[in-house]
């Protein structure tokens, strides 16, 4: 190796400074390649040229004040906190680049700030959606035609009732989201009888009573829509042998016939199964229907359009194709009849029968992944949805 190769060496510490390299790459040769792919993998040059950088950064008050900059910061080095070395520190909230804060629980928008935030079922229900028929607008009274002086207090009922945190719940009172016997409360300190108020908050009905159960059942083709059955098929009780409300006496919301498969509420709240069965409230339940393909095209405006049966029109509140295969197509129907056989035999009036029927949701509630023949108990808020779905 020529003596300008061995300068423009990484190995050799001559090779390090800047004057040897400049020196090299004047002498050409094999030398200066070699200084510079010293420069780029062996050297520590871009190293040190990015600690003048990272000095700056650790310190920018103390920089800031030499050069002019950031006079509001000048002369307060000692009062800096760690927290705001991060990128995006010194600027003001809202601007671009700038730290986002971290919401506080029981802020607007923080799940804690949501009835029953913090459980698994029942986030995704949307809006509260009510009845068309409604009580009168929200009006505020005052507080001492509300208040029972043996009651408990209004947010502790509420965080027992698993809502949220005490605070949480006072906030929302404050806030003018609780209502209580149909009246918003704003006011603390106000108690109530837990076993005759009726509570909402954001329009969610707070259920107090704690033997009722609800509970939702996907029931399998083949099993019978009763408790019990005469004739020894299997019904809705099998199901219920390992559950923990055995012992409760249970209504089956609606029913599905023996070949229908899906979804099946059960409760032992009396009132709410009658308002879901009842025409006047028009709960909406939706299918996955499967009929043999092609499907025509102007099918799906008949049923919307209505079609005539035995015992009178029936029409499907909203059509939508869901997948086609060959000799198969997947439709979803939503309608809010409760006739007996009523998807069925709009089917077959319009010259397709049902191959396979599936009810997916009733109201609010759907069946999700819950898989055939299992039953699970509903959530707080899943409970409070579909019970503000007609009226209570």
């Amino acid at each position: 190796m020529t003596q300008a190769g061995r300068q423009g060496s990484p190995r050799n510490g001559s090779g390090r400074g800047g004057e040897p390299q400049r020196s090299n790459s004047r002498q050409g040769g094999k030398g200066a390649g070699a200084g510079k792919r010293g420069a780029g993998f062996g050297s520590e040059r871009p190293h040190r040229a990015a600690k003048p950088r990272e000095e700056r950064f650790v310190d920018p008050d103390l920089a800031g004040s030499q050069q002019g900059r950031g006079a509001s910061n000048a002369g307060k080095p000692s009062s800096r906190k760690p927290g705001a070395r991060k990128p995006g520190a010194n600027k003001a909230p809202g601007t671009p680049g700038a730290l986002k804060p971290k919401p506080r629980t029981g802020a607007p928008g923080a799940a804690a700030s949501r009835a029953f935030g913090s459980e698994r079922f029942g986030q995704n229900l949307g809006p509260v959606r009510k009845p068309g028929r409604t009580k009168g607008p929200r009006s505020n009274v005052p507080q001492s035609e509300l208040h029972d002086a043996d009651g408990v207090r209004l947010q502790k009922v509420m965080a027992s009732a698993g809502v949220a945190s005490r605070r949480v719940c006072e906030e929302m009172i404050t806030e003018g989201r609780v209502e209580v016997d149909g009246h918003v409360v704003t006011e603390l300190g106000m108690r109530v009888d837990p076993k005759t108020a009726v509570i909402h908050v954001d329009g969610l009905r707070i259920q107090l009573d704690e033997n009722l159960v609800y509970m939702v059942f996907n029931k399998p083709k083949g099993v019978v829509s009763t408790m019990e059955d005469p004739e020894g098929r299997p019904c809705i009780s099998d199901f219920l042998k390992n559950n923990k409300n055995t012992g409760e006496r249970l209504f089956h919301v609606g029913r599905l016939d023996v070949a229908t498969e899906g979804l099946l509420l059960l409760t032992n709240d009396g009132e709410l199964a009658n308002r879901l069965t009842h025409p006047s409230y028009e709960v909406p339940k939706t299918y996955l229907v499967q009929v043999r393909g092609p499907f025509p095209q102007g099918i799906g405006a008949q049923l919307k359009a209505g079609v005539e049966l035995e015992d009178g029109p029936a029409a499907v509140d909203s059509f939508r194709l869901v997948d086609s295969t060959p000799g198969h197509v997947l439709i979803e129907v939503v309608l809010h009849s409760g006739k007996n056989r009523i998807v069925r035999r709009m089917f077959d009036a319009v010259g397709f029968p049902v191959q396979r029927l599936v009810r997916v949701k009733v109201g609010p509630i759907g069946l999700g992944d819950q898989r055939q023949g299992s039953i699970r108990n509903l959530g707080k808020q899943e409970i409070g949805h579909l019970l503000a779905s007609v009226g209570l």
